[in-house]
């Protein structure tokens, strides 16, 4: 008995420490920005030539924003879009090449479904070779 007990109590406290995390989450996590923003964005391909384009937008996250310039295309995933196709140029699986999303150089620690973004930010894709 003391065994389905300790059980127990295990399967509460997990439920409850996932139940604070949503919490934090949803009350401390990335919070978007309504209204126009201005973005700077450069897209580096394999070869190391780029793209420097800037534009306005309404969007909140930056999927919606590159896809309002029809910059990006991918695969839904349970975890949002997984971007296969940039301006145009797709990764191919074969050679291990994926698209890097940066934000002033730091890696992005979000998708582009949950990145909010803000006025004068800057974002960096490049197409990365190898895993």
């Amino acid at each position: 008995m003391t065994q389905k007990k300790k059980a127990l109590a295990l399967v509460g406290v997990a439920i409850v420490v996932v139940a604070v995390m949503i919490a934090a989450w949803v009350n401390f996590g990335p919070a978007a920005t309504a209204g126009e923003k201005d973005l700077g964005l450069t897209i580096v391909y394999a070869d190391g030539t780029s793209d420097e384009m800037a534009f306005t937008t309404d969007a909140e996250f930056l999927r919606q924003a590159l896809e309002e310039q029809d910059l990006i295309e991918g695969e839904e995933s349970e975890y949002g879009l997984f971007v296969k196709t940039v301006n145009g140029v797709t990764a191919d699986d074969a050679n291990q090449e994926w698209w890097c999303f940066t934000k002033d150089g730091e890696m992005l620690m979000t998708g582009v479904d949950s990145t909010p973004i803000a006025d004068g930010e800057h974002y960096e894709i490049t197409l990365a070779v190898g895993y």
